[in-house]
């Protein structure tokens, strides 16, 4: 019970913090907390990789990851430069390649540790990143709430239905708390706070929320046991202690790393 309060409080806290982030912060301080979490994030991530055994350049990695939710800023603001973010994360690719070409150890680890620095890059600094694309987006800082909203609500669905009623496990060699009855929670409360609130957050009609209530829950259940996966390989219990109940800042935004960049697509599709 203490732990559950202790996650309960500081939920309610990030809920304020957010809220004040997405509607009142101006677009560039936006822009900075997204990149502050993809430094964090990227962090965990690299030390991660560490404990396991790999060599991987952290700062080089966490520095450029943080720079790509500010280059899509800068676009924005400079229309010539839009779209440049694939052009920094090629540069740092080959930075990647040459950084392994001038370590003096004599290393057998060459292709895994380029293989996680631009895993980190993709996975962590670019999907991340696309929240500063909704933000810019017509009607952006309902879009950004509705994503994370409607991503979250599947965590805590699935974490209240599943302390409750799971008993069927999920993918026990990679989460044994998972449990089937507490996914398909997740999902039932993402699809009602998708229909429910929906209209007023985005627009859409009621199949397209129906849609989109299905298709992000279920990314973001993917994406927290992508996490999980990662965590089990490198033997930790959570990627860091940044917040207390809840880990580190990895397993804040684990769960919105793959839906940020399908709801983005799917806003501009439809």
């Amino acid at each position: 019970m203490g732990k559950l309060l202790q996650r309960t409080a500081v939920s309610a806290a990030l809920i304020a913090i957010v809220a004040v982030v997405v509607y009142i912060f101006p677009n560039w301080l936006f822009c900075l907390v997204v990149a502050l979490f993809v430094a964090a994030g990227q962090l965990e991530f690299f030390k991660m990789a560490e404990k396991r055994g790999v060599f991987v350049y952290k700062y080089f990695g966490t520095v450029v990851g943080s720079l790509i939710p500010v280059v899509i800023f800068i676009g924005y603001g400079m229309p010539q430069l839009k779209n440049m973010e694939p052009l920094l994360i090629v540069v740092a690719s080959l930075f990647a390649f040459m950084l392994q070409l001038i370590r003096k150890d004599n290393a057998r680890d060459h292709l895994v540790s380029m293989a996680l620095t631009l895993l980190g890059l993709f996975y962590i600094g670019w999907f991340f990143s696309f929240f500063v694309k909704l933000k810019f987006l017509y009607n952006g800082a309902n879009l950004v709430a509705f994503l994370i909203i409607v991503t979250k609500s599947a965590d805590i669905g699935a974490y209240l239905v599943g302390s409750r009623f799971g008993k069927k496990e999920l993918i026990p060699r990679i989460s044994p708390k998972k449990t089937k009855e507490g996914t398909l929670g997740g999902i039932m409360l993402s699809l009602a706070l998708s229909a429910g609130l929906g209209g007023f957050f985005t627009g859409f009609s009621l199949p397209h929320l129906f849609v989109l209530g299905v298709l992000l829950a279920t990314l973001g259940q993917v994406g927290d046991l992508a996490e999980s996966l990662i965590k089990r390989d490198c033997g930790v219990k959570d990627s860091g202690s940044l917040m207390p109940g809840i880990g580190g800042a990895l397993d804040l935004i684990d769960s919105l790393l793959f839906t940020a960049p399908v709801f983005y697509f799917y806003v501009k599709t439809f």
